[in-house]
């Protein structure tokens, strides 16, 4: 019998202005997989991130474990196994780490400081600074503080929206690294990254978007043919 994916997206459809950004947009995503969301600036990317969280309008299929949760709000998405990171972080600046985290955690208070301490696990450095407001954090912190408030949840489904964006190399290596460790546990990861090479260096897969359709998708070691991953960014 042939497993049901984690994640299974049939003819998605992105509009926005009158505009139509993504059309026909089908795919899949198995258990603990990571799939590279490549496509220059305007392509589509963060659209379809935002449609899987239920953030975008999107008419079509979107399967988690096999259930159709297109008709559920965000909050009951969020319930149902999908985590968020955005693009630019977007922590609670005012509130400190661990309520940023407690805001996201689900379940009964005993549950709760489970996941909140399995993220301090993850991330030794937001243990040290419990109480500190989130503003005050590096952007390297920030953007594992998102990443850990996302986690909270104890998703099925993560979502990252340009992690790496603003990050030093250095970091962004550091972010990655955790990125397979949480996909080793069974998490699919969908990362839509504008640092393709960052990207596919973490990836089991790739699709790439252009001209609001998938213009390319494969193994992501297929991609380092720079020839091939530059035709299926920018076309003949």
């Amino acid at each position: 019998m042939t497993a049901v994916p984690r994640l299974r997206i049939d003819g998605l459809r992105v509009a926005r202005g009158g505009a139509i950004v993504l059309d026909g947009i089908a795919f899949e995503a198995g258990a603990g997989e990571i799939l590279a969301l490549l496509g220059v600036n305007g392509a589509g990317k963060s659209s379809l991130i935002r449609a899987i969280a239920g953030l975008e309008p999107a008419p079509g299929n979107i399967f988690l474990d096999g259930e159709d949760i297109a008709a559920l709000s965000p909050e009951k998405r969020h319930r149902h196994g999908i985590g968020l990171v955005p693009e630019g972080r977007r922590v609670f600046p005012g509130m400190s780490v661990r309520e940023n985290l407690e805001v996201a955690a689900t379940d009964g208070r005993a549950a709760r400081q489970r996941q909140i301490d399995a993220v301090f696990a993850l991330f030794p450095d937001l243990a040290a600074k419990t109480g500190e407001a989130a503003w005050r954090l590096s952007g390297g912190q920030q953007q594992m503080l998102a990443l850990g408030r996302a986690l909270a949840g104890s998703p099925r489904l993560l979502l990252l929206d340009e992690p790496s964006l603003g990050l030093a190399p250095r970091l962004v290596e550091a972010l990655l690294d955790e990125v397979r460790r949480i996909a080793a546990d069974g998490v699919t990861i969908l990362l839509a990254e504008q640092n393709a090479p960052a990207a596919l260096a973490v990836a089991d897969r790739a699709i790439v978007l252009r001209g609001g359709g998938i213009a390319d998708s494969g193994p992501a070691g297929a991609f380092a043919d720079p020839m091939r991953l530059r035709r299926a960014l920018l076309g003949a």
